[in-house]
C-alpha cells in the first residue's frame, strides 16, 4: 500500500499536479481504500494549521509584500551601488549585499528574486557584465532570504520541532551571513574573467543622499528581530509590528497609497493559502506514512546505517538537497521532521542545528531543476529559458553546499549566538 501511494505521488509530481493535491487526493483515497472516515481528514487538516506559530507566517507574508510594494528594496541597492560602484564587481557584491539586507524584512527567496531582478540584472547588463552572471549572483542571493530572519521555513519547522522560533532565527544568522560572504568569494572569481565590466566613480554626496533613504527600512530588522530577542515581543507579535512599520514607511515615503491595500492584501492570502494548503495537505499524508509505520521503520535503517551524529547530519543533507529539487520546501518539512526529530534526539543532534541544516539544504533545490522555483521567476522576469539561468547559478551552488557542511561538522557555529543570548 505504502509503495502503490508514493508510486501515485510520484507521478502526480512528474504531471506538474501542484504539491499540495498530489498529497491531498492519494492521502484521501488512502482513507477510502482502508475503510476510514474523511471526516478524519478534515480533522487533521484543520488541527495542523490551528497552531500559534503558525500564525506568523500570514503576518511575515504581509510584512515582505509590503516591503516589496514599498520600493525598499530598490532604495536598498541605490544606497549599495553609491557605496561600491567603485569596486570591480561592485554589482556583483551589491546583488549580494541588497538580498542581505532585503533579507531581514522578507522571508521568501522567489519575492527577493523577484523584486531584485528586475532592477538588478539589467543594471549589470548596461555596465559589462554578462546576463549569465546576473542571473546567477541575484537568484543565488535571494536563498539568504529564506536561511536569515525572519524566515518562513524556520517557523514552520519551530512549530513542526516544539523548539523556540527566536532560538531558530538567532541561530540562522551566522549562517546566512556565511552564505553571504561564500557568494562575494565567488563573484570575485568571475568578474577577473569578465574584462568589459564599467567602474563607476564614488562621490560622498551621493552616499549621504542614498544613506539617508535607507535609515527608516534599515531599522525595520532592529524593531522586529531586537524585539524577539530581546523578549519584547513573541514572533507572531513581531511580525504585526513588523508590518505596520513598513506600512507607515511606504505611505511616508508616498510609496504606497491606500488605493495598493487591496492588492497587497490580496497577494498576501493567496501566497499564505498556498503554504497552509500545503502544510496540511502534507499533514494528512503524514498520518498516512505513520499509520503504514514508515516513520519506525526509516529510524531502523537510518540507524542500522550509522549511530554517529555528524554521518546523520550528512545523510540528512543529502536528503534534503535531493527532496528539494523535487518537492516544494513546506511539504519536505512538515512531512520530514516527525521522521528525523526522534533520530535526532537517539543521536544527540541538536534539533536547532538540524533545522538550519535542513531548511539551507532545502533552500537550495529552489535554484535545481525540476522544480527550481526561482530559476522559473529569473526566467519569467527577464524572458530567458530556465537552462540559461541555471547555467549561471552552478557556480554559486558550490558556497552554499560548503556552508552545509561547515554547519555539520562544526554545528557550535550554529548554536553559539543563541546560547550567548540565553535562548
Amino acid at each position: 500500500m505504502t509503495l502503490l501511494l508514493l508510486l501515485t505521488i510520484g507521478l502526480l509530481l512528474v504531471l506538474r499536479v501542484p504539491v499540495a493535491f498530489a498529497f491531498l487526493g492519494p492521502g484521501l483515497g488512502y482513507l477510502v481504500l482502508t475503510d476510514q472516515s474523511l471526516g478524519l481528514a478534515m480533522r487533521l487538516i484543520t488541527n495542523s494549521t490551528a497552531s500559534f506559530p503558525l500564525l506568523a507566517i500570514p503576518l511575515f507574508v504581509l510584512l515582505g509584500v509590503m516591503a516589496n510594494r514599498a520600493g525598499i528594496a530598490d532604495r536598498l541597492f541605490d544606497f549599495a551601488l553609491a557605496f561600491f560602484g567603485r569596486v570591480r564587481g561592485g554589482l556583483g557584491y551589491v546583488s549580494v549585499g541588497v538580498s542581505l539586507g532585503f533579507s531581514w524584512m522578507s522571508g521568501s527567496a522567489v519575492a527577493d528574486a523577484a523584486a531584485l531582478s528586475k532592477v538588478e540584472i539589467p543594471t549589470m547588463e548596461r555596465n559589462g557584465y554578462t546576463r549569465r552572471f546576473g542571473l546567477g549572483v541575484v537568484g543565488s542571493s535571494s536563498l539568504i532570504a529564506p536561511v536569515m530572519p525572519p524566515s518562513i521555513p524556520a517557523v514552520i519547522y519551530a512549530g513542526l520541532a516544539a523548539v523556540s522560533t527566536g532560538a531558530l532565527f538567532a541561530a540562522s544568522v551566522i549562517p546566512a551571513l556565511l552564505m553571504a560572504v561564500g557568494l562575494c568569494v565567488v563573484v570575485f572569481f568571475l568578474v577577473r574573467r569578465q574584462p568589459d565590466i564599467v567602474v563607476t566613480g564614488f562621490e560622498w554626496s551621493r552616499v549621504r543622499e542614498t544613506g539617508k533613504r535607507v535609515l527608516g527600512p534599515l531599522l525595520a530588522p532592529v524593531i522586529i528581530l531586537g524585539g524577539i530577542l530581546g523578549g519584547l515581543f513573541t514572533p507572531t507579535e513581531a511580525a504585526a509590528v513588523g508590518a505596520l512599520y513598513m506600512l507607515m514607511l511606504g505611505f511616508g515615503y508616498r510609496t504606497l497609497h491606500l488605493r495598493d491595500l487591496p492588492r497587497i492584501f490580496s497577494e498576501t492570502v493567496m501566497t499564505t493559502a498556498a503554504i497552509m494548503l500545503i502544510v496540511s495537505s502534507a499533514s494528512l499524508l503524514g498520518y498516512v506514512l505513520a499509520r503504514e509505520r514508515v516513520p519506525q521503520q526509516l529510524s531502523e535503517l537510518v540507524l542500522g546505517l550509522t549511530d554517529n551524529g555528524t554521518v546523520f547530519l550528512l545523510l540528512v543533507a543529502g536528503l534534503m538537497l535531493v527532496l528539494g529539487t523535487v518537492i516544494d520546501a513546506t511539504a519536505v518539512l512538515v512531512l520530514v521532521v516527525p521522521i528525523l526529530l526522534p533520530i535526532a534526539g537517539r543521536l544527540d543532534v541538536d534539533p536547532i542545528v538540524l533545522g538550519v541544516l535542513m531548511i539551507l539544504s532545502l533552500m537550495i533545490g529552489l535554484l535545481t531543476p525540476p522544480v527550481g522555483t526561482v530559476l522559473y521567476v529569473l526566467s519569467s522576469t527577464m524572458k530567458v529559458p530556465v537552462s540559461e539561468a541555471f547555467k549561471g547559478s552552478l557556480p554559486f551552488l558550490v558556497p552554499l553546499v560548503l556552508v552545509c557542511l561547515v554547519i555539520i561538522f562544526f554545528p557550535a557555529i550554529v548554536t553559539w549566538l543563541p546560547a550567548q543570548l540565553g535562548l
